[in-house]
């Protein structure tokens, strides 16, 4: 009887305090986003409190660069904050020097600056992460200092040098502030993060695998869905890889073997197309008896699902788990294979066995493992039968330069356009328009698709950041006259702006967010004397909202290339360089021919259907495959049966490729019989498969017309 008392008196309990019982949830997953918005606040605070100490004129371009720079991760800060170090210092010098070449002629100087714009953005859409915005910083410094030194309606002023110094250290001084505040307030974790990542997405790739050639036969499952979500999530660890370098010198040192890790996780990926494609080719006999075989080789630790005990084997004790992947390598190798379907199972094993490798000496370096130490030449001399040489740097390609063009077009024609109107309008905030309009357009460009929405972001987010601006200066702050009082004004704006941005998941919720605390300090334009001057206040604000308004009507007017007209280019160009391979002289190494095909892959857009995914692996295989047996064909006597091959590949003539390659084919099958290491020319008929079967599977591809 006292237990069901007590029972229903619990359970009464639980209901009546059932909200507040997920209050401690609630708590820790707010922690972290109210966090960074106390960390973007003090930064913001420490770089005002140092410009009004030395008395600078523009103050809030030093607050306003504590802002940008102070991101929710420590790394992407500091390494945000050295790329913006080096695009201000690079703008600055850009116009002191277009300045010198065009000193008393206006339409020279905005014509140069509107060129630099289109420059900036060209160079920005082709490099990557915060190398892409140093680029657009570049170019919109430019425009800052410009704006300084214009008159009413353009023409530079002589007093550009000090001017740009007088920015350029505004700027770094707000970057110095923000870095150190996260400093000491972040100890950082992208290292960690990047090593479990690197270490959950080995154990997928390895899992599946395993569990693919498990059920070789009549109910192989198509692995292709999966294949496609892992290289999307391996294509997002670049930016990951940039925020760890950021946080530690010795990874910066270190960075290409974080590169080759990345590589590595792709080497798997196309190795385990490769074993499906193959298996779906064969008899469901042959396909179980060969997966059996290949199975019996592959390490039972790689083969368990990725939960989170199986990762612990991954960053426990990754060198261990690279001994396990070595000796299977070796296995597969040497695997007594006596078909060439089977040869070409064991080595697109081993193939995806090799890049887990990369993947491990990543992981041990991430997570100072002691013992780590480079592959030794036994290792290396495996890797190099396997995938053909060492990765050395690896570096994702540019995959397009159509894109790269359109948006520096779009950057001129933009800032030539405000300028015009300002210039004929004589409008005194003009130039204050061209910064925003200049920022909005080189910050967005390289984002393709998402461009559009987040510039009506930004807009969005730059009309609310006037409202809030208004009610903090004419509205609390005159009433305040101390520092600390100025600090606590702009924290109940700044904080819950950072508590915004660091609980954004959608790039467009970003972009508002951040338009809202970027832009919200050139409009409150602290200084150590306020001036409250509502016309100027709202003329300085009519400028920026109608600079952010302006680079949405320049993606309507000229938009980014469509998903489907970026499809065909990525294949078109693939298929056009797959052609010049054959027959260049000196053919493009692997590393580089594999990068230049990833890097179309990591830019196909989310549009492109699966069909159109599998002919650019098609196009990887058949490189790939080519440029081993032009390596190796002609060391076995038979230049002149690869020859005529290469030939009607260059020329786009399926048929005779076909036909010429199974007479290459039959010529190494005789060969094989006279010759005491036939392992060798089994393995180029493997590789023969290889091509054979993806010039079949995609034969209208092959034969389409590529672009000169």
């Amino acid at each position: 009887m006292t237990d069901n008392v007590a029972e229903q008196l619990w359970t009464r309990a639980k209901r009546t305090l059932g909200p507040l019982s997920a209050l401690p949830n609630v708590l820790n997953a707010a922690g972290p986003p109210l966090l960074f918005g106390l960390r973007l606040w003090a930064s913001v605070c420490l770089a005002f409190y140092v410009a009004f100490w030395l008395e600078l004129d523009n103050a809030y371009w030093v607050g306003t660069s504590a802002a940008i720079v102070c991101q929710p991760q420590l790394g992407a800060s500091l390494r945000k904050g050295w790329f913006r170090v080096i695009g201000t210092v690079i703008g600055a010098i850009m116009i002191v020097v277009l300045t010198g070449f065009f000193p008393q002629n206006r339409v020279g100087f905005l014509g140069g600056l509107a060129l630099w714009g289109g420059l900036c953005a060209f160079a920005a859409t082709l490099l990557r992460n915060y190398a892409s915005y140093a680029a657009a910083l570049a170019g919109y410094t430019a425009a800052i200092i410009a704006a300084d030194t214009l008159g009413a309606t353009g023409g530079a002023s002589p007093e550009v040098f000090m001017l740009a110094i007088w920015r350029a250290s505004e700027i770094c001084i707000g970057i110095v502030c923000a870095g150190l505040v996260l400093a000491l307030t972040d100890l950082g974790g992208a290292q960690r993060q990047l090593a479990g990542s690197f270490a959950a997405l080995a154990a997928e790739i390895t899992g599946r695998f395993a569990g693919m050639l498990a059920r070789a036969g009549p109910e192989l499952p198509d692995t292709q869905p999966e294949r496609r979500e892992l290289a999307r999530r391996v294509i997002a660890l670049d930016s990951t890889i940039d925020q760890a370098i950021g946080e530690s010198s010795q990874l910066r040192y270190h960075s290409p073997t974080l590169q080759n890790a990345l590589h590595g996780l792709f080497i798997a990926i196309v190795g385990w197309a490769r074993t499906a494609i193959h298996l779906r080719q064969l008899s469901d006999f042959t396909a179980r008896q060969g997966a059996e075989t290949i199975l019996r080789d592959f390490p039972p630790e790689l083969q368990s699902a990725p939960d989170s005990a199986a990762l612990i084997g991954w960053t426990a004790d990754p060198i261990g788990m690279r001994r396990l992947c070595e000796g299977a390598i070796q296995r597969l190798l040497a695997l007594p294979a006596d078909t060439p379907s089977l040869r070409l199972l064991a080595d697109q094993t081993a193939k995806a066995l090799a890049g887990i490798l990369y993947v491990l000496d990543g992981i041990a370096l991430l997570l100072d493992v002691p013992g780590r130490s480079l592959p030794g030449p036994g290792v290396t001399k495996t890797l190099s039968t396997v995938v053909f040489g060492q990765n050395r740097g690896f570096r994702l390609s540019v995959p397009d330069f159509l894109p790269a063009f359109v948006n520096a077009a779009r950057a001129f024609a933009t800032i030539s356009a405000v300028a015009l109107f300002w210039v004929v309008t004589a409008w005194p905030n003009g130039a204050f328009a061209i910064v925003f309009a200049a920022i909005v357009v080189l910050l967005l460009s390289p984002r393709g698709d998402l461009a559009y929405g987040g510039a009506i972001a930004f807009a969005l987010g730059s009309t609310v950041s006037v409202v809030c601006a208004a009610i903090i200066k004419f509205a609390v702050l005159p009433g305040l006259e101390e520092f600390p009082a100025f600090c606590g004004a702009i924290g109940l704006f700044l904080i819950p702006a950072g508590f915004a941005i660091a609980q954004s998941r959608q790039p467009t919720t970003i972009a508002l967010f951040s338009a809202m605390g970027f832009n919200f300090l050139p409009l409150l334009a602290p200084s150590n004397q306020m001036i409250y001057d509502t016309s100027q206040f709202y003329n300085s604000a009519l400028a920026i909202v109608a600079g952010c308004v302006v680079a949405p009507l320049a993606f309507v007017l000229l938009p980014p290339l469509s998903p489907a007209l970026r499809v065909r280019r990525l294949l078109a160009l693939s298929l056009r360089d797959l052609r010049r391979l054959v027959i260049d002289s000196v053919p493009p190494t692997p590393d580089d021919w594999d990068s230049r095909i990833y890097s179309r892959l990591a830019a196909m857009p989310d549009e492109a259907e699966p069909l159109q995914r599998a002919q650019l692996m098609a196009a990887l295989s058949v490189g790939s495959e080519i440029i081993h047996l032009r390596h190796a064909v002609p060391e076995l006597g038979l230049s002149s049966e690869l020859e005529p091959v290469l030939d009607a590949l260059a020329q786009g003539d399926y048929a005779t490729a076909i036909v010429r390659l199974e007479r290459l084919d039959c010529r190494l099958a005789a060969l094989a019989e006279s010759e005491p290491q036939s392992s060798i020319t089994l393995r180029e008929r493997a590789r023969i498969l290889v091509v054979h079967e993806a010039l079949v599977q995609h034969r209208a591809y092959f034969e389409d017309e590529a672009p000169g």
